[in-house]
């Protein structure tokens, strides 16, 4: 009775440790992943903004981020010579954080499959390396800026 309880928890626990949170909201710019509250507080450094609403809606260049669009994207254009802010890749981050490079990463319970994806450094909140699968994954809090 105790294992069938304690695989339970366990089980209950990678579940939700990897629930999508929908209050965040991406970004991209510059093809790389940011969130919307990140740029807002940054008005100066931004040019110009396009919401689109859902995954079928995002136009060619961005269609790599439709698993992160289900609630929308917006795609921030910088001003030149604004392009400034820290960025890592996430097989930077795996790498950092001793995990294999290859290894996916989970930003608010959303999995990034493609680690040569670059992320803005400003929206790191906690990070966690878990066991996902049998495998230690990189699990991502976002610092969710309003």
């Amino acid at each position: 009775m105790k294992k069938i309880l304690y695989s339970f928890l366990i089980l209950s626990s990678a579940v939700l440790s990897a629930q999508k949170n929908p209050s965040v909201k991406f970004a991209v710019a510059n093809d790389i992943v940011g969130t919307v509250g990140m740029f807002n507080v940054r008005k100066d450094i931004v040019q110009s903004s396009n919401t689109y609403k859902s995954p079928a809606g995002l136009p060619q260049g961005l269609k790599k981020y439709g698993f992160i669009a289900e609630k929308g994207l917006t795609e921030f254009k910088i001003k030149s010579g604004q392009e400034g802010l820290d960025r890592v890749s996430l097989a930077q981050l795996n790498s950092q954080y001793g995990v294999a490079e290859n290894t996916p990463v989970f930003i608010e319970g959303y999995e990034f499959t493609d680690t040569n994806m670059k992320i803005y450094g400003d929206i790191m909140g906690n990070v966690d390396v878990k066991d996902h699968n049998g495998r230690k994954t990189v699990f991502l809090s976002a610092n969710l800026i309003k």
